[in-house]
């Protein structure tokens, strides 16, 4: 490791704290020479785990690009592999054991019997010797790829069959099914958790739009409202609609806002009152209650959303399909804030917006927007849009749902740690409700799970435990608003704050067959992408493998309440079959005939591939003797999202780069337990992996628009370069006409980044004042 004195006139001028300074000029990581000695080139499978080249020092402002800094992990794994750090946990045998085996030797060797003196030989000759130095355990490459050797495409297969042989069960019925099924592998401490949470459900008939001038009425799947289309297809129609939208009927003119960003909504004629009036919204590019939320502060009444073709992959045709959204953030919305349990007040929120929504097909909206006919195959896709010459068109929205307290379960497992059962690494997936979406998405990733737990079980009866705790959960009723996983980590909220390590997420894995999407925090995407190098894997289209990079965006799913409300770092990996033209058209729900022309993995390899890099990062982040979280990431992570021609965020450079300076010298002194014998002491590395398990908390921040994450450190979507409360906060002042949105996000930004950068300092704080009491 290589270390050198850094000139105080470089930093001096970006740093007024002089303890900082000091620290600074006290130990610099050479980050140059150290990513030389990592270089992914030099991976050998029975040694340390190297990286990827790429992170160096940079003293500049200028914050030129920076790819993402290597990870101290294979350095960690010496703690395993070196017989010094075994030596810490072994206590050595008695020095008198010489002595004892001459005078025992000649006491007894007169009296005893042959046998009974070869065995007092053999074990004092054992004694006698001097203590060998204690056999390394096996590499964590070679544990890794033993535990997902485990998984095969078969297992999974009948798991998914098993899940979905009667396509009319219930959720309950789910639920106590995996319960066996866990059971039966061995999974320990299993409970069947059970809440009684408010549903928005479908009504009794199908919600409706009518043309008020000529009277004709329409399914929300574009289909004219008539008995036999209602009894064809009736549950489709049944669950195309908005959960938790407000109920009752509506006649109004329908206005065109496209998006609904900012920019569009700019567009509307000043002189058009767009009070109580319809917007006809498209998803997409926002989350969708942000956009709602827009429209409410203007006066609308009511929206109808739908898809653009021109944003869905061509192997999807949904011209003619509605689908189902909540409008639910999270959680039982009876209790908000606090968990569903017997006793706890429920609050009347069946409605949590004012707005009457209704999600709509596109061949409806084509009807509403007197839009020409679809183009023909060969022709480039034009967007929809309300035509020049169209005429005002009123509607009569009709939108009936229904409020119901109904029973909700969670499945939870437990692999107990062996030495540090108080840390979780939580892997969750969903289960589904709706009858019509119930066949196919939610049931893969449960699959995939329920073979980890296989595979992972089969190891531990042969002797085998994680270092941490492995918690597994299948939540219920995602699709109403992630309420599961919520009302569970509501209801463990304090232990989870203290215990919480890492969110593993498989939610929907198979989505497509062509690109592997990987999402990570920053301080895990370093592991992500060495274990997908380490896995090879690849999709059946390459370039669309390699163009798909590790990337911090908000994800589907429930790691939600784990991201925003616990401060863990959080990783998902699945496979699509394009990469969207649109981001968040996965709020959208379609019924899973509508959306899976065939199946996108017949042979399940996708599937074992999922499972098996899934299975990788678990282990690391349970067995790992320092948690794999790359602390210098997040402060880089920082400063790409600084970088930009905004005036505005000048303030904030300063402080991200002293959040830089803290970041580099922490990884320096995080990699010196791996490098130094004398800093190996288990409540050393403790105290490490304390300050390593709660960096990401820092970076959370209170009152967010809706649909935006509490973790700064997450885009809104690839696109999104700069932090997303920024972004918003300009775009809300220009709607508003207002300079006053922006410095308080600012201000939000900066206490983030102060707080990291302190609490980076603290930790290194600490361990020099452990080191000077040991001298």
């Amino acid at each position: 490791m290589a270390y050198h004195k850094v000139s105080a006139d470089q930093k001096a001028q970006y740093l007024d704290n002089e303890d900082l300074q000091a620290t600074t000029l006290e130990l610099e990581w050479d980050m140059e020479k150290e990513l030389e000695e990592l270089s992914y080139d030099h991976f050998r499978p029975d040694g340390a785990v190297s990286q990827p080249a790429g992170a160096t020092q940079n003293t500049d402002v200028d914050l030129e690009p920076i790819e993402p800094s290597v990870s101290p992990k294979g350095r960690f794994q010496r703690l395993q592999e070196d017989p010094d750090y075994v030596s810490h946990y072994t206590r050595p045998l008695p020095k008198s054991n010489r002595c004892s085996f001459c005078r025992m030797l000649k006491l007894f060797c007169g009296t005893m019997c042959f046998l009974l003196s070869g065995i007092l030989i053999g074990y004092y000759g054992h004694g006698k010797c001097l203590p060998s130095p204690a056999s390394p355990e096996p590499s964590r490459p070679r544990l890794d790829r033993d535990i997902v050797a485990e998984i095969n495409g078969k297992d999974i297969a009948q798991i998914l069959r098993d899940l979905t042989e009667s396509p009319t069960q219930e959720d309950q019925e789910i639920a106590t099914k995996l319960f066996v099924q866990w059971s039966s592998y061995g999974l320990e401490d299993i409970q069947l958790l059970n809440y009684s949470v408010l549903l928005d459900l479908p009504g009794s008939s199908p919600n409706t739009v009518t043309l008020k001038n000529t009277g004709e009425c329409f399914f929300p799947s574009g289909q004219l409202c008539n008995e036999e289309t209602s009894k064809v297809h009736r549950q489709d129609l049944l669950d195309s609609y908005a959960a938790y939208s407000a109920k009752g009927t509506l006649t109004a003119e329908v206005v065109d806002v496209q998006y609904g960003t900012v920019e569009d909504l700019l567009r509307i004629p000043d002189i058009t009152n767009v009070t109580h009036k319809i917007a006809l919204l498209k998803l997409g590019h926002l989350p969708l209650l942000y956009k709602l939320s827009l429209l409410e502060e203007m006066g609308f009444g009511g929206a109808l959303l739908y898809i653009d073709p021109c944003d869905l992959p061509k192997v999807q045709n949904l011209s003619n399909k509605a689908f189902m959204v909540s409008l639910n953030s999270g959680g039982d919305p009876s209790t908000p804030g606090y968990p569903s349990i017997d006793g706890s007040y429920k609050q009347n929120r069946s409605s949590l917006t004012s707005l009457l929504v209704q999600p709509i097909s596109p061949m409806l909206a084509r009807k509403l927007l007197s839009s020409p006919q679809e183009t023909v195959e060969n022709e480039a896709c034009k967007p929809l849009e309300l035509s020049a010459t169209a005429e005002r068109t009123f509607i009569i929205l009709n939108v009936q749902t229904q409020p119901t307290y109904k029973r909700m379960s969670n499945v939870v497992g437990y692999i107990k740690g062996a030495t540090l059962p108080d840390r979780y690494v939580i892997v969750g997936s969903h289960r589904s409700r709706l009858r019509s979406h119930s066949s196919q998405p939610w049931a893969h990733g449960t699959a995939v799970m329920t073979a980890l737990i296989q595979a992972l079980m089969r190891k531990v009866k042969k002797g085998w435990r994680p270092d941490r705790t492995i918690i597994f959960g299948s939540w219920g009723d995602t699709a109403f608003g992630k309420i599961g996983s919520y009302e569970w980590a509501e209801d463990l909220g304090k232990v989870l704050e203290r215990n919480a390590v890492a969110y593993v997420s498989i939610h929907d894995p198979i989505r497509g067959s062509a690109v592997l999407r990987s999402i990570a925090s920053p301080s895990l995407q370093q592991l992500a992408t060495e274990a997908r190098k380490r896995q090879n894997f690849s999709c059946l289209g390459q370039e669309s493998c390699l163009a798909s990079n590790v990337s911090s965006v908000q994800m589907q799913g429930d790691s939600d309440y784990f991201i925003n409300h616990l401060g863990v770092p959080a990783v998902q990996f699945s496979y699509e079959d394009s990469t969207e033209t649109a981001s968040f058209l996965s709020e959208a729900l379609f019924p899973v005939h509508s959306t899976i022309s065939s199946e996108p993995d017949a042979s399940f390899h996708l599937h074992e591939r999922i499972a098996k890099l899934t299975g990788e990062v678990i282990v690391q982040v349970a067995s790992n003797p320092v948690l794999p979280f790359n602390a210098l990431d997040i402060a880089l992570e920082v400063q790409k999202s600084l970088k930009g021609d905004h005036g505005d965020i000048e303030q904030l450079l300063p402080m991200a780069y002293a959040l830089r300076e803290s970041a580099q010298l922490f990884q320096s002194d995080e990699m010196r337990p791996a490098n130094d014998p004398k800093e190996r002491a288990p409540t050393r590395v403790r105290m490490l992996n304390d300050v390593l398990q709660s960096l990401e908390k820092n970076f959370l921040i209170q009152q967010v628009p809706p649909g935006f994450y509490r973790n700064i450190l997450y885009k809104l979507d690839e696109r999104t370069r700069q932090f997303s409360v920024l972004l918003e906060a300009a775009g809300r002042g220009k709607l508003r006409r207002s300079n006053e949105t922006l410095p308080p996000a600012l201000s939000k930004v900066l206490d983030s980044l102060h707080s990291a950068q302190v609490y980076f300092k603290a930790g290194l704080d600490v361990f020099e004042d452990v080191l000077a009491g040991r001298q």
